[in-house]
Formats: C-alpha cells, structure tokens, sequence
C-alpha cells in the first residue's frame, strides 16, 4: 500500500506503524521492527451475494464444502494469536453471510488481534452495523467501483450502489471507521473526482484505490486495465484531491494498491519541485519496502490453504489445518515463500535493472506470472519510462 495521503501531507493513520514502522505496536506490547508479523486476510468464505466481474476469488452464492467450522476457526485465530499477528481482515466472498462472523471476530479480538471487515456493504443494515461496532472492528471497508448505475455493472445487481451507500451511512452513524474501496479500470477512472466527493460529502475516513490484479474473474478483465498513460493521470488526479482536502482542513486518508511504481512515480515528481518532500518521501518508501506478499501481508482462503496474499488463489503454501499458520509462514524450505521473502536477486528484466528496486521490491509477482508466466519477470504494470527508473540506453 502506497499511503498519499502521508506521503504529500504528513497525515499520520492507524496503520501507519505497520507500513513505515513509526511505532511497530502489538495488542500484546511493544514489538521490534525485526519481528514484524503479517497482516492476515481471511477469506473466510467464498459465498457471496453479488456476482463482481473482477473478483479475484471467484466468489458464487454456494458455500464451499471447504469452508472452515467455528471449530475450525478459532483455533485458527488462536494460532495468529500465538504468531504475534497485529490485524486480522475478515474477508470473502460476503464475509457477513457467515453465521458466525461476528462470534469468531470477536474471538479474535478478545485474543488481542485487531479485527477489520472488508465487505460489499449491501448487507448492512442499523442492526447489523451495530453488531460490528460491538463486535470492536476497528475499520469496516466497503467496495464501491464506480457511482450509481456503473458500481451495479460491475457488482452484478441492479440498486447495489444504493445498498451500499446506506451500509455506509449506517456504519458512520454507529461511529465506526469506513473504509471505501475501489478497483481502477477503464470502466471507472474517470470518476475518481466523483468518488472523492462521495467521501467528503458522507464523512467517510479512508479511501484505497487498487490496480487491477489479474486474478480470479479479475483476469477476464485485463485488456481492461489501465494503459500507462491513463495510469499517470490517476494518480495525478488522486493527488491532487488529496492535497484539496487536506488544504481545506478535511484530510482523509488516500491509499493506493497493488502498483509500488505509484511511490516512485510520486517521489520523481516532487525530486524536481519540493526537494525536502521528496526526501522524505524517499525515506517513508525505503521504510516500507514496497511489495510485501509474503512478507507483511499473508491470505487464507476458507479451507485453510495459506497464500502469500489474497491474489495467489492458485498457489497454496500449506493448510493451517496441517499446520500452524506461523509455521507455514516461516518455513522458507517452500520454493515461492523462499523467493518472495528475498526476491530482489531472483527479478528479470526491467524490475532488475531499475534504480528505485528497494523502493518498489518488483512490485506485483501475482500479474507478472498472469502475463509472461514467470513469478520473477517485470511487472506490465509499471508504467515508469526506461529514463525514470535509470535503464536508458
């Protein structure tokens, strides 16, 4: 994650200590940056209400036969306890069609891990945000792709928007954190300046734009994608949004996902204007380390199967069924974990050769295999010029 919102303005969040080590905090004290334990996202189950056309896993309205009991699940959430886990994001499929979400989240809590929701949001409701707001989930991120009629083409189901957009109010009324989110394509980019004025407008506190990562129904969505050029105007005009707010003494916090190039990208056009902003964000990069799927952020689909994050549905480290997850996660006899954790000497290509390779650490492994099938080729997705990461001829 690539935090704009920081990286422009200086505006601390709560998850700043686990990007850039500001203060490395663990539910259970004070932890070095040295033991750094993964953010864990649990796609605790593949149903779903919606049928999104990127949906990285695949999501139907059927219950896997795989999917993890409460049994199950709690000893899950006590082994991320054991390991030392910081957060825990209970995902999907709709996360919120399990019976016993809330039993299991606040089992996790009460084992000291934070607990977040991702969620399509059309199934809440003033009962069912309270529930959340009980359960102590310290954010709520809900997926919007677009306003109105062109979220509902992307989710599957006409008035989706609208559902959404009352979980959200209903989630801020109980005075829970909201974190919108939103998959860039061709589809929808051009109404980012509507979707910052959705943010203001409802109060909501985070929004993450993400790439597209060629996985899952997501693939289908390739010739799609952003072209370079679109891709620079998005983030020109995130940052620029960003700086609005902030200048109207209404920061929110901006993230984007899932393309490092984006902190590059930013730190060469303040290297030319703002020297001393562009040092320090430099150094905010070098501290995050780009990439971290495998690192600082793990997956764990609903059968148990460990992923190095939650686009890698078709690579499975281990089952936490036959294993504890702190077990799998450091075994670095597994080829993939192995070279993820230190792949800077396995990359190809442009990735190899490029300057800023600690700041960016070859970026998105999962859509470079999707395009060349090889784990360790460039990412396409990078749109720096040869002359801007230092390869030119």
């Amino acid at each position: 994650m690539i935090s704009i919102s920081r990286l422009l303005c200086d505006t601390v969040s709560p998850g700043d200590s686990l990007r850039y080590g500001d203060k490395p905090l663990h539910s259970k004290g004070i932890i070095s940056q040295g033991d750094v334990k993964p953010v864990v996202v649990w796609n605790c189950t593949r149903q779903c209400n919606l049928k999104c056309i990127h949906c990285y896993a695949n999501a139907d309205d059927d219950i896997s036969s795989q999917e993890m009991d409460s049994a199950a699940g709690e000893t899950f959430m006590m082994d991320l306890a054991d390991f030392g886990v910081p957060v825990i994001l209970f995902s999907g499929g709709e996360p919120l069609l399990r019976q016993d979400l809330f039993h299991l989240a606040s089992f996790a809590r009460d084992s000291g891990i934070r607990i977040a929701l991702s969620t399509n949001g059309t199934l809440i409701n003033e009962e069912i945000a309270g529930r959340l707001s009980s359960a102590g989930f310290a954010e709520v991120g809900i997926s919007l792709d677009g306003i109105g009629s062109n979220n509902d083409r992307f989710r599957g189901q006409k008035g989706a928007f609208e559902k959404a957009l009352t979980g959200i109010r209903d989630c801020i009324a109980r005075g829970l954190r909201v974190s919108l989110r939103l998959t860039l394509t061709r589809f929808n980019y051009e109404e980012i300046p509507a979707i910052f004025r959705l943010v203001e407008d409802e109060g909501i506190d985070r929004i993450c734009f993400y790439h597209l990562a060629y996985s899952g129904r997501g693939d289908n969505l390739r010739s799609h994608d952003l072209n370079h050029a679109q891709t620079r105007n998005v983030v020109d005009t995130i940052c620029r949004h960003t700086l609005d707010l902030h200048s109207r003494g209404k920061p929110k916090e901006v993230l984007m996902v899932g393309n490092h190039a984006d902190g590059v990208y930013l730190y060469l056009r303040l290297k030319n204007t703002d020297h001393e902003r562009a040092r320090k964000v430099f150094d905010l990069l070098r501290k995050n380390g780009g990439n971290n799927s495998g690192i600082k952020i793990g997956a764990v689909a609903e059968g148990g199967n460990v992923h190095p994050d939650q686009f890698w549905w078709h690579y499975s480290l281990g089952n936490v069924r036959q294993r504890k997850f702190g077990e799998i996660w450091t075994d670095t006899s597994e080829p993939l974990l192995h070279g993820l954790k230190d792949r800077k000497r396995l990359l190809k290509g442009r990735c190899a050769r490029c300057q800023y390779l600690d700041l960016c650490n070859g970026n998105l492994r999962v859509r470079a295999e999707a395009v060349f099938g090889d784990v360790w080729a460039e990412d396409p997705a990078c749109y720096l010029t040869e002359e801007e990461i230092g390869i030119s001829v």
